[in-house]
Formats: C-alpha cells, structure tokens, sequence
C-alpha cells in the first residue's frame, strides 16, 4: 500500500490518503498518517477534494499559479537593464525599423547584466529574448539582387505563354542550369551521415589538393519530373551546355518526344547560357543543325534565376541525396547523384562527359552576319529560337 502511494503524483495521494481513512473510521486519519508519513493537512485537504464538485481544473496537480514566480515578474528593473545592455549592440534593417537584431550571444548578456547588478542564468536572459521579441534567425536569400527591372513581368508571363504552347502541342519544356561547383577530393561537406566510424577530411579545402571540381549541369524535363545531370571535370563553357542538349536529346528527348521538332529550353541571363553571349548562339545553332529540330530558349530575367523551375524542383533534392557524402572521386558524385528521388515519382539519370571544353573561344567572324538565330519580336533579348538550315519560320 505505501509503495502504491508513493507512485501516485501530488494530487493523487492526497486522495488516496483520504478514500483509505474513510475506511477505517475513527482513528484511520492518525493510522494513515503514521503508514505514509504524511501530514493531517494533506489528508483534510484530499477528504476536501472529494467533497468538492469536479471542475474544470479538476486535470491539474497543484493549482493554478502554484510554485515559484519567474524573476522576470519579480525583479524590479530587470526589464530596463536588458534593454540598456543590448542597446549598444543593436542593429536594424534600413528598410524596416521593426525589425531588430543584436550580437550578443545568451552567455554575453547574462555577463553585462551581471555587471549591472543583476546575476542572472542563460535561462532568465531566454525569457528576456523571447518577452522583447528576439528570436534565434538565421538569414535566407529572398530578396532580388536588383528590383524593378524593365519588362521583368512581361518576360515572366511571356514564359509562361511559351511554356503551356509547348506542352499542349506535345514539344518538350526543359528547365536548364549547372549547379555549384565541387572539390572532388578528400574535402568536408555540409551534412551528417550515420557511420560506425568518424569521418575524417582534410582540414583545408586548398584546390592545389584536389582533383579537380566537378560541375553538374542539368536539364529538368518540368512536366516529366525527371533530371538529367551531366558531370564534368572540365570547364562550364556554352559547348559544355549544348553538349549536354546533344546527348540528352540523341539519348531519351527523341524517344520520349517522337514526332517533335521543336523543343523549348528555360534557363538563366547568365552563365555558359549568356543571354548576351553570341558564342552561346553559335554553338546552339550548330546544335539545331545537326539535330534538324528548332530549338527556342526564353531566358528568364536578370536577378531572378530562383524562379527557374530546375532551381527548386531538381537541384534542393540532389543537395539533399549528396550531403555529407565526400566525393572522393566524380564516379562517387554520379552514384549519389542517380540516387536522387522523391514521393512525388523525381527520377534522375546521370552520366559522366569526359571532354575538355576550352575557355576564350570567340565567335566566327560571320556568325552574326550569317547566323539563322531568329530573334522575337516581344522582347528579343531574351527570346530567340535557332533554326536547322533547311527550316524557316
């Protein structure tokens, strides 16, 4: 019986207590007490409870404001000392005075409180950052490099336009860009993997020590969902892009596509795939030549390659299938790679180009004035299709 009391919580036992005297009658109170080592209080209070109608409060132990008062409520001045002791370390956003932010680490503060004559935990100053609204952030990359662009959202709905075109008449719409550049070698990445033993890497990312870098370029078949990443370990030059349009369309987009002739390519202003590169345009006319289909790009406007559907619905998932992972060598990155997939049916395929692509090529001397590049009449800086030689508009 004293075991069972003992496991019962606050409330409990004073019940316990006094269902048990109830039994015994007169003298059970002073037995009871003796045998659980309580008080009389307790069991007058549990023989209280009984009698008492049950309400609402009825789940709690103790009642409510029970226990010992925060020293937020009953420190005087406390308030007033935070606020002096963070106002040298403040700063703000110029473009929103709401918002605030201080340098001061939890331990710092409670140390510059302490000198004025308050002795607080880490604990305290907690209570006191969250009472006056500051919150542990960290930054996130949203705002536009450059605002109010001209004939930004002209181009966006004009993307759009193209993009329901294409897909109604049965063309493929692929999403283009390359992803961050990675040291293949024995180099720290960000991530945590389970392992039976600690992972060791250099302690410097020193390129003279690696292998080379790795540069995944990908294509993102948008009503597919499905990737296509090719892996080199030369540079990200314009050939390099259209080498990547090469393959993809010789190895799946003339299967998947049969019977199209045009395709339509998403990517950004800058880049292999400059919107103001000729040498870009040259390379994706000798493409379009060769694999006799019309090829459109629409470029999405300056400072707003976040909204490339490849940005957030393929490259975030091969982040994620790689971290932690060290690429050791760019056959590990195509494993990794390949293994990306999501609930929502993602695939990716992978493959390795081995093939240096050279820097510093410059336009044949009469490209632009032989060039089959047809420029749109809507915004042609960012809109232009190439056509095959034996093809017109």
């Amino acid at each position: 019986m004293r075991d069972f009391y003992n496991s019962l919580s606050e409330k409990d036992r004073r019940r316990y207590a006094a269902i048990e005297t109830s039994k015994l009658g007169h003298g059970g109170a002073s037995y009871m007490r003796r045998l659980f080592g309580c008080d009389d209080r307790t069991i007058r209070r549990g023989q209280q409870e009984l009698g008492a109608s049950i309400s609402g409060e009825a789940q709690r132990i103790r009642k409510i404001g029970g226990g010992r008062k925060s020293l937020l409520a009953t420190t005087q001045g406390l308030d007033d000392a935070f606020l002096e002791v963070i106002k040298n370390h403040t700063a703000g956003s110029p473009m929103d005075e709401t918002i605030k932010w201080t340098n001061l680490s939890r331990p710092a503060i409670a140390e510059k409180l302490k000198e004025h004559n308050f002795p607080v935990s880490v604990t305290v100053v907690d209570q006191l950052l969250e009472k006056h609204h500051f919150h542990s952030r960290q930054a996130f990359k949203s705002e536009a490099g450059k605002k109010n662009i001209p004939q930004r959202d002209e181009q966006f709905k004009n993307i759009q336009r193209l993009n329901q075109k294409y897909h109604e008449e049965g063309h493929p719409v692929l999403s283009m860009d390359v992803k961050k550049k990675e040291l293949i070698g024995n180099f720290f990445r960000s991530g945590k993997l389970y392992t039976q033993e600690p992972i060791r890497v250099n302690d410097h990312d020193f390129v003279s020590n690696s292998d080379g870098k790795v540069a995944p370029h990908g294509l993102y078949d948008i009503y597919r969902n499905i990737g296509y990443v090719t892996l080199t370990t030369s540079h990200d030059t314009s050939e390099f892009a259209c080498e990547c349009i090469r393959r993809w369309w010789l190895t799946y987009g003339k299967y998947d596509y049969s019977g199209s002739n045009s395709l339509l390519l998403l990517c950004d202003c800058g880049g292999s795939n400059n919107a103001r590169y000729y040498i870009f345009k040259e390379d994706l006319q000798k493409l379009s030549d060769e694999l006799k289909i019309k090829i459109r790009i629409a470029h999405f406007p300056p400072y707003t390659s976040k909204y490339n559907p490849i940005e957030h619905r393929l490259f975030p998932h091969i982040t994620r299938a790689c971290k932690g992972v060290i690429f050791k060598s760019i056959e590990i990155v195509n494993d990794f790679v390949a293994k990306t997939k999501t609930s929502t049916g993602l695939k990716v395929f992978t493959s390795i180009l081995d093939k240096n692509f050279k820097t510093g090529r410059k336009v044949a001397d009469d490209f632009k004035k032989n060039m089959r590049i047809q420029f749109d009449e809507y915004l042609p800086q960012w809109n232009y299709v190439a056509l095959p030689t034996a093809i017109s508009i």
